[in-house]
């Protein structure tokens, strides 16, 4: 799902509250008949009933990636998750039901309900489908610029169609250079031309990637169609930002960080943050106490050696601190005393190991460092003093990582795989960057909800 609540994923979120709460309701019509329906609905908790069904689905829908337009834009992949969602959907509240008897809504209408809501959840999907796919829908962008930045930008709106954008195409010097790397993509003129552009293809953005802002920069030109309002004009590193929830870090400049970072929080809100995430800390301690105690006596049981393991990480303003986990290595895994990246099927890891890391248990302990105030619940993940010495000389904008309390989840966690090498590194940075830049609460529960979504699917651990 995307870093904000876009109008699509608002209204198809709308969609199907509106799908599933008909289904329901045509099925128990089906079922009992209009007479019946009305004594269910309001004389017999008929709407919470319906509610808490609807809530249920919007959940597995939610969890199964059915609001990620690039999902919706594979049909196959729709299809197989949609089957999914609802099947989830239907045994978790055959649990519910079986638990709160007063809760169900009956057998039949059930059955009734599953396949309506799948059918209409399937067509106004294939709908949604037909029309990103179709050319003349969306937003029609054009490219001014050559270079790296203007093929990355461009690169950023191909793969990711269900964003509403359609690349018209380019207004550069140097064509060729990008015609090799995007076929697919035209040329449409000269600088000299751009407002004539605009007009006959009907632009609705033009996104600047020009890589030097002097002499040939349009100036006059874009100044006429951002006051005559005909047009939305955005920079590059802006638009980029937006399509991808990443800073790119060969656009950024720090000029741009500095104009375009969030507003500055008060004292206040930043020690309520502070007591929440200390607070989610003693949660976290308190329900997973149970996983932990299983998880020491499995660890005991499989392989010698101490239950933690403690490692120094960089924290907030580059202090050293020690972060603690459940050991999932043998005892030997850096004999050497040299850190080494971890890898995918790693034969450090013990048989535990294996299994915890790739659920996260071993990260639980971590809840002891947030009530310590040594990290937050979410940020960035702690680096070793080792790698962020050799990554801020190799990464620009590394080090400004650690302006934020590092966190056991975060947003470069939930949108990318575990990270192994420097150009691992540097891609979560970017993600990292964009977290700096816009956190907000509902950034932060986006975070939290994604974070389970990973943590149940067992998606990028190593």
């Amino acid at each position: 799902m995307s870093t904000r609540l876009t109008s699509r994923t608002t209204g198809l979120i709308l969609g199907d509250v509106v799908i599933i709460y008909a289904g329901l309701l045509f099925a128990l019509y089906l079922r009992l008949g209009i007479s019946d329906v009305i004594f269910q609905i309001f004389e017999s908790n008929g709407l919470f009933k319906v509610m808490l069904a609807t809530l249920v689905c919007l959940t597995a829908l939610y969890f199964y990636d059915l609001y990620d337009f690039t999902v919706i834009n594979n049909r196959r992949e729709l299809f197989m998750r949609l089957i999914q969602a609802v099947g989830s959907a239907w045994v978790l509240l055959v649990l519910i039901f079986y638990w709160v008897p007063s809760l169900e809504i009956g057998r039949g209408a059930s059955i009734y309900s599953i396949v309506i809501t799948l059918v209409l959840l399937l067509a106004v999907r294939t709908l949604i489908h037909y029309l990103m796919e179709h050319p003349e829908i969306g937003e029609k962008i054009l490219i001014v610029g050559e270079g790296q930045k203007a093929i990355d930008t461009a690169e950023a709106v191909l793969k990711r169609r269900g964003e509403g954008y359609r690349i018209v195409g380019f207004i550069s010097e140097n064509f060729e250079n990008i015609r090799r790397i995007l076929p697919e993509t035209q040329n449409l003129g000269t600088i000299d031309n751009l407002e004539d552009i605009v007009r006959e293809h009907k632009i609705d953005r033009v996104v600047i990637a020009v890589r030097e802002r002097r002499g040939a920069f349009p100036t006059e030109a874009l100044l006429r169609l951002s006051l005559a309002n005909t047009v939305s004009i955005e920079e590059c590193t802006s638009f980029f930002e937006r399509v991808t929830g990443q800073l790119h870090l060969d656009m950024l400049r720090p000029s741009w960080l500095i104009f375009n970072g969030r507003a500055r929080d008060t004292r206040f809100k930043m020690d309520l943050r502070e007591i929440g995430h200390r607070c989610l800390g003693v949660i976290g301690l308190i329900v997973s106490f149970p996983i932990a105690l299983l998880t020491i006596i499995l660890i005991k049981l499989d392989s010698k050696g101490g239950v933690f393991y403690r490692q120094e990480r960089v924290g907030k303003n580059g202090r050293v601190f020690e972060v603690l986990k459940f050991r999932s290595m043998k005892t030997d895994a850096e004999a050497n005393g040299t850190p080494v990246w971890a890898t995918s099927n790693d034969d450090r890891t013990t048989r535990v190991g294996r299994v915890i890391r790739k659920i996260r248990v071993d990260e639980i302990p971590q809840f002891w460092n947030i009530v310590k105030g040594e990290m937050s619940f979410i940020g960035p993940r702690p680096e070793r003093p080792h790698f962020v010495s050799q990554l801020a000389k190799e990464i620009p904008f590394y080090e400004h990582r650690h302006l934020v309390a590092p966190g056991l989840t975060g947003w470069a966690q939930v949108k990318y795989p575990y990270g192994a090498s420097v150009e691992d590194a540097r891609q979560k940075l970017q993600y990292d960057l964009y977290y700096i830049k816009n956190q907000s609460l509902l950034l932060d529960i986006i975070i939290v909800f994604a974070t389970i979504k990973t943590v149940l699917f067992g998606r990028g651990a190593r």
